[in-house]
């Protein structure tokens, strides 16, 4: 049994940042890749930041220069530092991991989803 327990949204004013943490937990053997992904009313679900298990990292181009991703391998985290939030940066925020687990099972997870708004 795998779990992502996501933390770190909530209501912030255009300017302000979030950090957003996403820690796996359960029978993992090995994390090939963790990331965020973002979803607003309306939209598709779209990567915002992902990190491979040799250490690549992806952004999406609308955040970069903004947001920065980064991991902790001993606590099987991945935190998103969100600076200049924008308003279009709502939506709700999804962790993301692919990973094996002790029984060597490949698969992918989905934690529950955090939501960052930014309103004035």
């Amino acid at each position: 049994q795998v779990q992502l327990v996501e933390s770190g949204g909530g209501l912030v004013q255009p300017g302000g940042s979030l950090r957003l943490s996403c820690a796996a937990s359960g029978s993992i053997g090995n994390i090939y890749a963790m990331g965020w992904y973002r979803q607003a009313t309306g939209n598709q679900r779209e990567l915002v930041a992902g990190i491979t298990r040799g250490g690549s990292m992806n952004y999406a181009d609308s955040v970069k220069g903004r947001f920065t991703l980064s991991r902790d391998n001993g606590k099987n985290t991945v935190y998103l530092q969100m600076n200049s939030l924008k308003p279009e940066d709502t939506a709700i925020y999804y962790c993301h991991a692919d990973l094996v687990t002790t029984g060597w099972y490949r698969n992918t997870y989905w934690g529950q989803g955090t939501q960052v708004t930014v309103s004035s």
